[in-house]
């Protein structure tokens, strides 16, 4: 059964929003990915590591039968191929690809965690992911609307501007 699964993506490096573009085409060709919605664009500031160029962000929400482990594997293989190299922990990045949310299923494996572990806290991630689902009850039971709203309020000042 082909489960419906959120991913990330960012970038802040280079051609931004060409970055995105090329890395939505790749996973369209993954075998056993529909892809089924895309969220518009948002320019935001950097998260966790503030020393950087702001991002250019965006969810999409695909159904698959892959595994977790599997779409991770496929989505690591994307990075590679448009650049990416891991120099350190919340860096600048060409391309970024994170698994949000994997149907009802979590992990916690030491190379997956699915909800994604800061999920919550990233109104870059949070913003668009109420685009395309308004409606969307979170791992902890909550809705979107009202933990979007929470931290909204929390880091009230922190633009992110949909583009």
């Amino acid at each position: 059964m082909d489960k419906k699964v959120y991913i990330g993506l960012g970038s802040n490096m280079g051609n931004k929003s060409e970055n995105i573009a090329k890395a939505i085409d790749f996973v369209a060709c993954i075998e056993g990915v529909n892809i089924k919605k895309v969220s518009s664009l948002y320019l935001t500031a950097p998260w966790g590591r503030t020393d950087q160029d702001d991002f250019i962000n965006q969810v999409i929400e695909i159904e698959t039968d892959l595994s977790a482990l599997n779409l991770l594997y496929c989505l690591q293989d994307i990075e590679i191929k448009l650049g990416r190299h891991r120099d350190g922990k919340w860096g600048p990045r060409i391309i970024d690809l994170d698994i949000l949310i994997y149907g009802e299923e979590t992990s916690l494996l030491e190379e997956l965690q699915v909800p994604h572990p800061y999920l919550l806290e990233r109104l870059f991630v949070l913003i668009p992911l109420a685009e395309i689902n308004s409606e969307m009850e979170l791992p902890d039971g909550s809705k979107i609307r009202e933990v979007l709203s929470r931290e909204r309020a929390l880091t009230e000042g922190n633009d992110i501007i949909k583009l």
